[in-house]
């Protein structure tokens, strides 16, 4: 057997299949394109989808890939078992439509026991397969030479998840031996495939020969796939000799580096500990590669589950004694492991560090919010009759602030209390019967659509032209292919083209076909791309079109002149951003319209006015500079070393199109742009705002719509400037400001004389003393108009010590206040305002709290006010 580290490991397995005709995949990015069924990348075959379903042809049908990928779905068990992970890495060979099971088998096998490979010892071997699969069974034993015994037959073998693509599947697994299990050797679980911890699956391969109908059918897929998946964390764990994955090289270095921090705990002497080393290993791995994708931590979707990952470690880090935020510091250490196949994380350690960083100290404070709200409830349970924490509030402190669940029965334990770990459990289990209706069965691929994916012939976009004569080489009506269309939507396919079809933000031209005679014969109303990568035309028919003649193509020259301004107009405000707000900055999508475009962009911070306003003058500053934009074709390779900048997960083909703006912007891209940007003529903001954590968006506007929107704006100012009475422009804000300051001199006295009001009204309410166990109280509804006057009555009675006890209530806009004032002798007797105001406000539907000497609150049922306040005296005579 090998001895090798996760690097070796890794590029040997690529390096295995590339040997054997595939084509190398980078690893995609964490955060799925163009796939909104998933949250995460979850596995080495949802980078493959497009391919699998036929969206898209791939340049080879056999691949290989080492993928990032990140399940939550089982996050309670990371760290108490030896394989549960967030962020994982699935090696995995591909098939689509090439090889199928006489040779993914063999491969497999060589890879596997080949002393040039890993040379795994081939008795410790063992496989599973589908009792129906006869032909899998005779190629493992027969070609491959697996004895009988090394091989199991299990009804699960079957990979099917509803409906699209499925078929028979053969896990291999690896035996560690007796001396490594978790159950007695009699055991009936003690199988390959059993709920054991001996025999350790370490790769499946899925042979994807049907498709499920919707109807429940089963049929032959007229290509059969292979899709394989290889945990490089248990093979590693082999080659290693590790007992787990986390004493893999992959994780001692974040381990060794948080014991550092430890008040003197190390790994391996104390099993709770351990537990709280590995979650933290796991999950700043998780968070590091996430962040270094584009995700930020936020409250839902992918930002919610980075907060809890972050969370959750952060407290796994007090209970190891950690004091105040450490995981930023573990960045760097990741990044160090894993830059050979993934140098993202390493290079944007210091931007990883920052959000961590800001989200550990933005959680110190939410856990001492937590830690009052659990004082609260341990208060509850110990008034109730059963001293219990519901499960239902257990499950609060857990969602809310997350603490998990143990935090939460320790803390009642301390206090001789219980949890309702049933009713929490009940709502975690409706929390994820929530996620999985939510997602429902849109992971699944669909059915690869056999029209389209018949299209072979080349069909070409020619950059720069607007109208040109072409061959129709494929009509399509109803999902057939037809020779003639007359009178009907149909979607068309030239030999090449002018039209743009949509891709990379900017939207499709539009336009006209013309047949020889100059007659319209269909309008152009959409442009997309085939899965083989043909310019699909969209129209609408309005004279008869055969296949094989040539017509006109025509596009609206002036939706493309548009499309070029906003399109140029768009690289140069990314290019600004950057500069502006620091290279973390990146692209998260883009729409590209005639004379308007969206941009949205990664930043933590809001972005200030001066800011936008210095970004809007940098791309007018190049406009006016009237830069040549210059475009080169040329590979993926030579485009990274002239410095352009690649968005997304950054998967080229082998010809790319670089487009240069001097050194301001370089980036990769395939749409229109001007010729010079002096052609965008103006460039303005129109807005800026957060679409989610970490994520703004600009909207823009370019050329004539520009000029459209300052003329507006101008309009707006003469209209002002005449409202003010202003002799010039200039004099508006003078204008202004005194309009302000005869405002705030009305406030004042407006004031001054609700003061007086109040003071008059104080008077009446201070005559009204009574006493109550003996306490002077004043309680009443008072006759005011804000919290703020209650608030001003209690300053007053306090100043002239009218009584020991303020009891004040309001109504108002349908709603009650109500505040409590003590004086030093109600507070000698153990009396509390804050106690007070909690026991009886919610007899007025409300919630509130305070000082001792002070307290107040707020609530929805003004119909009770005063039977609260009656409530707050009647505790006087109780205590």
């Amino acid at each position: 057997m090998k001895k090798l580290n996760s690097s070796e490991f890794r590029q040997m397995f690529l390096d295995f299949f590339h040997e054997h005709g595939h084509m190398v995949m980078p690893s995609a990015s964490l955060i799925p394109q163009d796939d909104p069924t998933l949250l995460w990348i979850n596995s080495g075959v949802a980078t493959m989808k497009k391919y699998f379903d036929g969206s898209v042809v791939p340049k080879n049908r056999r691949i290989t890939s080492s993928q990032k990928s990140i399940r939550t779905n089982d996050i309670e068990n990371v760290g108490k078992t030896a394989r549960h992970q967030t962020l994982f890495e699935m090696l995995g060979n591909f098939s689509v439509g090439d090889y199928f099971k006489e040779e993914a088998i063999p491969w497999a096998w060589e890879f596997l026991t080949s002393p040039k490979w890993l040379d795994l010892d081939k008795d410790k071997l063992y496989v599973t397969v589908y009792p129906k699969d006869t032909e899998a069974q005779r190629i493992w034993h027969e070609v491959v030479g697996l004895p009988e015994d090394h091989i199991v037959q299990l009804e699960d073998n079957f990979w099917d998840i509803g409906e699209g693509p499925c078929g028979p599947d053969s896990e291999i697994f690896y035996d560690r031996g007796q001396e490594n299990n978790d159950v007695a050797e009699d055991d009936p679980e003690n199988f390959p495939g059993g709920e054991n911890a001996r025999y350790l699956e370490i790769w499946n391969i899925v042979f994807s020969e049907f498709n499920h109908l919707p109807d429940g059918r089963y049929v032959e897929q007229p290509h059969k796939n292979i899709d394989t998946g290889m945990g490089l964390e248990r093979v590693l764990s082999i080659l290693q000799d590790a007992p787990t994955n986390f004493e893999t090289d992959l994780f001692l270095p974040i381990i060794h580096a948080t014991e550092e921090m430890t008040a003197g705990k190390k790994y391996a002497d104390n099993k709770a500990d351990d537990t709280s080393f590995k979650i933290i290993a796991d999950h700043i791995r998780a968070i590091s590669f996430a962040i270094g994708d584009g995700a930020l931590p936020g409250n839902n979707g992918r930002g919610y589950v980075l907060r809890r990952l972050l969370r959750r470690a952060a407290l796994n880090g007090r209970k190891l004694g950690i004091q105040g935020p450490f995981l930023y510091k573990l960045v760097p250490v990741v990044g160090d492991i894993m830059k050979s196949h993934y140098p993202e994380v390493i290079n944007q350690a210091a931007f990883i560090s920052k959000v961590v960083k800001n989200e550990e100290d933005r959680f110190g404070a939410t856990l001492e919010a937590g830690l009052t709200l659990l004082d609260d409830l341990i208060g509850k349970a110990k008034e109730s009759d059963d001293k219990t924490i519901s499960g239902k509030d257990a499950f609060k402190m857990f969602d809310t602030y997350g603490f998990p669940y143990e935090l939460t029965f320790e803390a009642a334990q301390d206090n001789g209390l219980k949890v309702d770990k049933k009713g929490f459990d009940a709502e975690m289990e409706a929390q994820k019967e929530r996620a999985r209706k939510a997602r429902g069965d849109l992971q699944s691929m669909g059915s690869q659509d056999e029209t389209l994916m018949s299209l072979k012939d080349a069909s070409t976009f020619d950059y720069g032209v607007y109208e040109e004569k072409s061959k129709l080489i494929d009509i399509i009506v109803n999902d057939q292919l037809v020779d003639k269309a007359d009178g009907e939507k149909a979607t068309l396919v030239f030999d090449h083209t002018p039209f743009y079809a949509e891709r990379g933000g900017q939207v499709a031209d539009h336009g006209e076909i013309l047949d020889e005679d100059g007659n319209l014969v269909a309008t152009v109303v959409d442009v997309q791309h085939a899965p083989n990568d043909q310019n699909l035309h969209f129209v609408d028919v309005t004279l008869p079109l055969e296949k094989g003649k040539t017509y006109t193509l025509k596009i609206d020259k002036a939706r493309r002149e548009g499309l070029r301004h906003s399109h140029s107009a768009t690289h140069l405000l990314h290019a600004a951003l950057r500069q502006v707000l620091g290279e973390h900055t990146h692209q998260a999508g883009s729409v590209v319209e005639p004379d308007y475009l969206r941009f949205d962009f990664t930043s933590l911070d809001p972005t200030t006015p001066r800011e936008l306003k210095t970004v809007e003058k940098i791309v007018n500053q190049k406009i006016w500079e009237a830069i040549q934009v210059k475009t080169t074709e040329t590979d993926p390779d030579t485009g990274r070393k002239m410095g352009a900048l690649a968005l997304f997960d950054g998967k080229y083909a082998d010809k790319v199109r670089v487009v240069q703006m001097d050194d301001f912007s370089i980036e990769f891209c395939g749409g229109t742009h001007c010729d010079n940007t002096s052609q965008i003529g103006i460039f303005k903001i129109v807005s800026e705002q957060a679409i989610g954590a970490g994520v703004r968006r600009i909207e823009a506007v370019t050329s004539k719509l520009a000029y459209e929107y300052l003329a507006g704006r101008s309009e707006m100012l003469d209209e002002l400037q005449a409202e003010v009475k202003a002799t010039k422009p200039e004099g508006i804000k003078t204008k202004v400001a005194s309009l302000q300051e005869d405002l705030r001199a009305a406030q004042k006295q407006n004031a001054a004389f609700e003061a007086q009001i109040n003071k008059a009204k104080a008077g009446k309410i201070f005559d009204n003393v009574k006493t109550v166990a003996g306490l002077s109280v004043i309680a009443t509804i008072a006759d005011v108009n804000s919290m703020n006057d209650l608030r001003e009555i209690a300053d007053q009675w306090k100043a002239e010590n009218k009584s020991d006890v303020l009891i004040l209530g309001l109504k108002a806009d349908g709603k009650a206040n109500m505040l409590v004032s003590l004086g030093q002798k109600a507070l000698d007797k153990g009396l509390k305002a804050g106690d007070m105001i909690k026991s009886v406000a919610r007899i007025f539907g409300g919630g509130g709290g305070g000082r001792p000497n002070m307290a107040q609150a707020g609530g929805k049922k003004p119909e009770g006010l005063q039977d609260a306040i009656d409530a707050a005296v009647s505790l006087l005579d109780n205590n």
